[in-house]
């Protein structure tokens, strides 16, 4: 799909479609990191249940739902936050992290968001480290207290193992009365390979990296939000034959 002929794709708004558990960063963005404005032409006429699914903290996905004017309805923080239909739980060990993140400044290491750090101003469950930080040592602080690393590309993170994007859809399903098996996945990173195991289906946006390539269904030849454009256009079709 060409960017024009994403941005005429029509939704049927009748059309018996499934719900959807889609990624922001590198999926719902455009490569210079911004929210593509199409989210907000596309999104709202879905007739489905969206989940946003991000390792962003809580406020940025319910933010970006109160804008697009969906249902607020999240996966935060690579799983640790689940927000669907006014529930909202908390799931892994945050006290282990904060102790490992604590270790890691001791020994020198700087999560590199300067003094405000509204990145991890908000996080609940986990922490994320700019991707200038010391990999090396963030790794080594993980396996120290047992805790996940996860690359996604825009940020480092530590994060209780037990955690994930798929688990978290799971949960997010059953509040909606639905099976995650019913959803189709869009997503571009590691942590998103959960999500695709869980999912109906699963595409990764040409800008993936190898873990979700692996574990989707489909690798689109579109990158981020044209990728995830081309997907909606391939459900919209399925739901039509």
């Amino acid at each position: 799909m060409t960017s024009d002929a994403a941005a005429s794709l029509a939704v049927p708004t009748d059309a018996d479609l499934p719900p959807l558990a889609l990624d922001i960063d590198g999926t719902l963005t455009t490569p210079d990191h911004t929210v593509d404005p199409r989210v907000f032409d596309v999104l709202p006429d879905w007739p489905a249940p969206i989940v946003l699914a991000t390792g962003k903290s809580f406020p940025y996905p319910i933010a970006l739902c109160h804008f697009i004017g969906i249902p607020e309805r999240v996966v935060a923080e690579n799983g640790g936050v689940v927000c669907v239909d006014e529930r909202v739980r908390l799931t892994g060990d945050a006290d282990r992290v904060a102790a490992a993140t604590d270790a890691f400044l001791e020994a020198g290491g700087d999560l590199c968001w300067g003094e405000a750090d509204t990145v991890n101003r908000w996080r609940e469950t986990e922490v994320a480290a700019s991707r200038d930080a010391d990999a090396d040592l963030l790794r080594a602080v993980a396996e120290e207290f047992d805790l996940s690393f996860i690359d996604t590309g825009y940020a480092y993170h530590l994060t209780d193992p037990a955690v994930s994007k798929g688990a978290a859809l799971r949960e997010a399903a059953a509040v909606l009365d639905r099976e995650a098996s019913e959803f189709v996945a869009v997503g571009d990173s590691m942590n998103d390979a959960s999500t695709f195991e869980v999912a109906r289906e699963g595409y990764a946006v040409a800008n993936a990296d190898e873990t979700a390539r692996e574990a989707a269904d489909v690798v689109l030849d579109e990158g981020y939000m044209d990728g995830t454009l081309t997907a909606l256009q391939r459900v919209i079709e399925q739901a039509d034959r």
